[in-house]
């Protein structure tokens, strides 16, 4: 049984040692208790659960402290890759909801299994999800304060084997703040979040990078093909250099192996095989 998380990129919020601190903590505990949880769930339940603790803590951008677009609205995006019934459900730019994961988890059991805008948020208000608001105050100040491109990327994501040997993965967005209403990730795509009985990815970074660089589903299918992912992770990742692609990944295999990598420093991430590591 493995597991590994990630929470986009360090740049993602203000760069000092005590933020850094707080994201190394809560990375931590997060994956101490996913994979505590993965003893006795499925891969696929594992993964959800693990990205809606992501969702809950305001150090990420995803769920509460989600950034702003620029009409001042904040939508969100999750998708969920089950690699054992290969089923990907997702949401694209859904609002008012706390944990758009498991809306995407929920969709798992229709056969419309991505839902984007009124018809995502309708779907979460008839499946028992309340009214809320995921904004923070730091999150309207970086919005009224019109910050830099630079400090707007990130992601939270997870990765799990379970003991079954079975792979999935979720991954969840706030958006990189200040988009185009409409503007989607690669969050709820098979680009930024895809598994099969091989392999398991979860991206974050540049979305419209990701999408162009079909990175998930890529690495993924590379080490169908046979590749280790190590290798289909550095290979994907070398053909995004052209256009200076920015995008960090998290990944597992059935053979249990597991990497991560990313083209501009720094990632954070958490892995527990049994030892927890960390980011530093």
């Amino acid at each position: 049984m493995k597991i590994i998380i990630h929470g986009g990129f360090f740049s993602e919020s203000l760069t000092n040692q005590e933020v850094k601190l707080a994201k190394q903590e809560a990375l931590n505990g997060i994956v101490q208790l996913g994979y505590n949880h993965l003893q006795h769930h499925t891969a696929a339940e594992t993964v959800v659960y693990t990205v809606r603790l992501l969702e809950d803590c305001e150090l990420f951008n995803a769920g509460t402290g989600s950034q702003i677009q620029s009409d001042g609205k904040i939508r969100l995006s999750a998708s969920l890759m089950d690699g054992k019934t290969q089923r990907f459900s997702g949401v694209i730019n859904i609002e008012d909801v706390k944990n758009p994961i498991c809306v995407a988890e929920k969709l798992q059991a229709y056969d419309d299994r991505v839902l984007s805008g009124k018809g995502a948020c309708d779907f979460a208000i008839e499946n028992g999800h309340k009214y809320y608001n995921p904004e923070i105050p730091q999150r309207r100040h970086e919005y009224e304060q019109k910050l830099s491109d630079s400090i707007r990327l990130g992601t939270v994501g997870c990765v799990a084997l379970d003991v079954h040997g079975n792979l999935a993965a979720a991954t969840s967005t706030g958006g990189k703040g200040f988009e185009i209403p409409g503007r989607v990730s690669d969050s709820a795509t098979t680009a930024g979040n895809y598994a099969n009985s091989f392999a398991g990815v979860s991206c974050t970074g540049v979305g419209e990078d990701i999408v162009s660089g079909s990175v998930a589903v890529k690495i993924v299918t590379r080490v169908t093909d046979g590749m280790t992912l190590m290798a289909a992770t550095e290979k994907t990742l070398d053909e995004m250099k052209p256009y200076d692609g920015f995008a960090g990944v998290i990944g597992i295999t059935t053979d249990g192996q597991i990497y991560h990598s990313d083209t501009h420093p720094y990632m954070v991430w958490a892995l527990h095989d049994g030892d927890i590591e960390v980011f530093n």
